[in-house]
């Protein structure tokens, strides 16, 4: 979609960990007036306050989405609010109740307001133990056992109802753990490796809740939010999916991030002692098969395991160093 297309943009979930950084980015293309912020109970940041309007939102209130729409003239959404893995086996309600409700509700709105587009993201987590773990494919089993998981499986199947019932232009990619230098652990089983980050210039040593050998996909936020952006601006006519595609950044195992971590701060040590994440962790793909994403849309993303480690290594230094001043 071009820009003179795409021009008022609602980021929900705007305080979570990829809507924080992705709105910032929708404003330097889209101009900050052109997108409004909603988060829910987090603290906005003095950045994503500064550039742009921002309203508290509680997705589960469909007159409170549409009022937004209305109030804004809104023609495009990005749905980010969600409950992760593991906040939503603590309490599998809420996460039903805002993966679902706020979901639908998303949806109606925009299906009622005949809005040009909407993004909302899938996961790893809707694979499940029956699903292939190696270079898993983008048409497989989904059997997922967390309840995070089965909200992103029906997610992608009410999406998918969407588009074929009402011609709803939603589009929607499965991603693998996010790693972010801007934005603290949110709850997910992927999160040890932006945690181990965070300890690792902070005290030199982490305590690991997943196992040494455990492999999962990762992708580094710069690629996230690349991604989010990339087939939001893809031609109609290059998206033959429109849901639950597969996008795959970098796999590693714990130790081999630590391993690489240990390059920059060799002092570093990681001890490992796996809680109830680790069975959710088992559940999960090792890697990817993002062929038809790269096929359809030209997916591809820009970072390995060394340059991620590095620049997040440099960034949260930085900042660390910065915020002792």
């Amino acid at each position: 979609m071009s820009k003179k297309t795409m021009r008022r943009l609602l980021v929900v979930g705007a305080t979570g960990q990829i809507g924080s950084e992705l709105t910032l980015e929708l404003r330097k293309r889209y101009g900050g007036e052109n997108v409004v912020a909603a988060g829910h109970r987090r603290k906005p940041s003095e950045n994503l306050v500064s550039t742009g309007p921002f309203i508290y939102l509680d997705v589960t209130q469909k007159d409170d989405v549409e009022k937004i729409v209305e109030d804004y003239k809104i023609d495009t959404i990005y749905q980010l609010a969600t409950v992760l893995s593991a906040v939503g086996e603590q309490n599998p309600q809420l996460s039903w109740n805002v993966n679902m409700i706020g979901l639908y509700n998303i949806l109606e709105v925009a299906r009622e307001h005949n809005l040009v587009r909407v993004f909302w993201p899938s996961s790893i987590a809707a694979f499940g133990p029956e699903t292939p773990r190696i270079n898993t494919p983008q048409d497989t089993v989904l059997i997922p056992t967390t309840m995070y998981g089965v909200t992103k499986v029906a997610g992608e199947l009410l999406c998918n109802y969407y588009f074929l019932r009402y011609g709803l232009d939603v589009r929607c990619v499965r991603y693998p753990g996010i790693i972010s230098s801007e934005t603290p652990p949110g709850g997910g089983t992927t999160d040890y490796a932006v945690a181990i980050f965070y300890e690792a210039i902070r005290k030199k040593r982490y305590t690991c809740f997943v196992r040494e050998d455990t492999v999962l996909p990762m992708m580094y936020m710069p690629d996230c939010i690349k991604g989010a952006i990339d087939i939001m601006e893809a031609d109609p006519s290059q998206i033959k999916h429109h849901v639950g595609y597969n996008v795959a950044g970098v796999s590693f195992s714990a130790s081999e991030l630590a391993a690489e971590i240990k390059k920059y701060i060799p002092e570093f040590e990681c001890e490992y002692k796996p809680d109830f994440r680790q069975k959710i962790a088992d559940s999960w793909p090792m890697s990817l098969d993002d062929s038809v994403a790269r096929e359809e849309w030209g997916w591809k993303p820009d970072h390995d395991l060394a340059s991620m480690t590095k620049d997040m290594i440099e960034k949260l230094t930085k900042r660390f160093s910065e915020s002792t001043l």
